[in-house]
This record gives structure tokens, sequence and C-alpha cells, in this order.
């Protein structure tokens, strides 16, 4: 099976799907309509693809772009929720931002909001297990079996935060668009056509997804930690933060074969991944799934994936249809094609 290389993210009421450097942001309004954004998406590791395209070093900073389109996609359709309701007058702090940052306040605020997300997961999900750990030293000497314990300590508190954001509304919603997400990939890369009913019918579980992606970094981290030894606790708390990015970087890898392997050996490692998936994804309605397709035909010619890879064929008409929905490209709109 030869990947599709799409990927993407739930976002309040709907999909963001990229596919190179497209991507497009599908949202199932408060009026029921499907509304659909489609933009590039350029960053600075583009005029330096050389270094950044290297082994490790793409994993480190492709996650960090993972995180700011997401959190701008996010924001975009969080705008709906609130469209019914009444505009308000910016305030005096709001109008002095805009002023200082030249319009900018937007940007300004989503990179603090990455950076203080980036700090806070590493504080709860790496900093506070090794600081709980320390407390094992009272009653073992054994650096593997206290290095274990951060480990297990790591997991069991993502898998509790999971469980507990589960718990809202808002969150078993996204979850349901995540398995949306997911099903559309999996329809695709097993060959068949994008339509609600065979996207229904595909696996809510993926091995490139994110979900996979943090459990491999704490497994990782385990590894690393138990090979990695230093004394000073000053400069165990010190190794553990700079290690941060080759972790991350190591995991990425192992993520990105696992997209492109059918190895049975790849398969058995990705198993932990796709189990997690399970507290992450939950089923989605049909309305749901025609989001997700929205997203994926915004920005993917599906039909010419499954004729090369699948050996399908399709007629001139079947090739230029896609799903109704309002596009918006780059703040321009038109209709897209029926």
């Amino acid at each position: 099976m030869k990947s599709s290389n799409i990927g993407g993210q739930a976002v309040m009421e709907g999909i963001m799907m990229k596919s190179g450097d497209d991507y497009a942001v599908a949202v199932r309004k408060p009026d029921k309509e499907i509304e659909v954004k489609v933009s590039t998406y350029s960053n600075f590791i583009k005029k330096h693809k050389a270094f950044f395209s290297l082994p490790i070093v793409r994993g480190v900073f492709n996650f960090v772009d993972s995180l700011v389109l997401g959190m701008s996609c996010l924001t975009w359709s969080a705008n709906f929720a609130l469209e019914d309701a009444e505009e308000e007058e910016p305030g005096k702090v709001e109008k002095a931002l805009d002023k200082a940052t030249n319009g900018k306040t937007n940007d300004l605020l989503l990179g603090l909001t990455v950076a203080f997300s980036i700090v806070m997961s590493v504080a709860i999900f790496m900093m506070l297990p090794y600081f709980i750990s320390t407390l094992l030293q009272k009653v073992t000497s054994s650096t593997t079996l206290i290095t274990l314990a951060e480990g297990a300590l790591r997991i069991l508190i993502f898998v509790a935060y999971i469980l507990l954001i589960s718990r809202m509304k808002d969150i078993q919603r996204v979850f349901m668009y995540h398995g949306a997400e997911h099903k559309c990939i999996n329809c695709i890369e097993h060959g068949l056509d994008l339509t609600v009913e065979n996207v229904m019918k595909s696996s809510k579980e993926h091995k490139r997804c994110g979900t996979s992606f943090l459990l491999i970094v704490m497994i990782i981290s385990i590894i690393f930690f138990l090979f990695i030894r230093v004394e000073s606790p000053l400069w165990r708390v010190v190794t553990r933060l700079l290690l941060i990015p080759v972790i991350a970087g190591v995991s990425y890898e192992f993520i990105r074969l696992a997209g492109n392997s059918d190895s049975k050996f790849v398969n058995l490692l990705s198993k932990p991944g796709m189990g997690m998936q399970h507290l992450t994804t939950k089923e989605p309605t049909p309305d749901m799934v025609e989001v997700a397709i929205a997203a994926v035909e915004a920005v993917f010619d599906w039909r010419a994936y499954l004729t090369e890879n699948f050996g399908k064929v399709y007629t001139e008409e079947e090739r230029k249809k896609t799903i109704e929905a309002h596009v918006v490209r780059d703040g321009e709109t038109a209709e897209a094609a029926v």
C-alpha cells in the first residue's frame, strides 16, 4: 500500500486536511452548510530545505509546523460557533495591541498560544513525571527502576489527561471528527472510492496519527533515559530538556516509516499507538464524514491516486466531480465544482 501522504486533524465541528503545501479546513456551520477554506501553508523550512529535510531534524520542525497550522485552523473553525453572537467593539487593550503589532495581533496571539502549549506539555508530560519519580529514591537506589517508573507515570498522566478531557461534550465531537479524518484516509489508501458509505466502513485507526506519535515519544524517552544517565540532579533535568527535540525527531521517523510500510514487524510496533487511538477517535456520523470528504476533495485528487495505485478508471465527468461546498481560497470566495 502506497501512502497518500495526506494528513490532518479534527477541529471544532470540522476537519483540516493537508496535502503537500495545500491545506483545507471544512466546517459544518450552525446553518448546517459546509464551508471550506483552502490555502497554501508556507514556512521558513523551505528556504533551507537541504538542512530541514535531514532525518531527525525534519521531525522536530514538522512537529512545530503542525502545531502552528493546527492552532490556526482550530481558531478559524471556532469562529463559526460565535457567528450568531453579537459583534463587540474592540476594547482599548485590543486596539493598543493591534496598533503595536501593525494589525498582526492574531499572529502574535497564535505564536504565544503555541509557545505556551509547548511549555505546558513539557512541564506536565516530561518534567512532572521525573520529579514524582525521584520520590522513589527513598525506597530504592536502582536507577533503572526509577527510570521505568518515570516512563510509566508519563504514560499514565497522558492517558488520564485524555480520559479527563474526553468527558467534555465538545471534545467528544472533536474525537468523532478525528475518527472521520482517519476513515477518509484509510478509505482512499485501501483502494475504495471516497463515498460516505465506503468511509463509514473504513477503520478509524491509522498508523500516522498524532496520538501514536505522542505515545512513541513517551516510549522512546524511556529507552533514551535508560541508557543516558547522569549523576547530578540538575543535569538530569537539563538532559531531559535538551533531548526532547531528539526524541521527537526519532519518533517522527518511526511514524513516517510506519505510514509507508506494510512490514509485519513495523505493524506490530505500531499496535500500542493504534490501541491508544481508541481513546482519541470515536465513530463519526454520516454528516461528519461529509465534512471530512469535503476537506479531502478540496486539496487531494483521490481519483488520480486510485488510478495510479489501484488501476481504477474514471470518466471525465467523474474526475471533475467534487462534493458541493462553499469554498474560500485565500480570502476569495468561489463555489466548488459539482
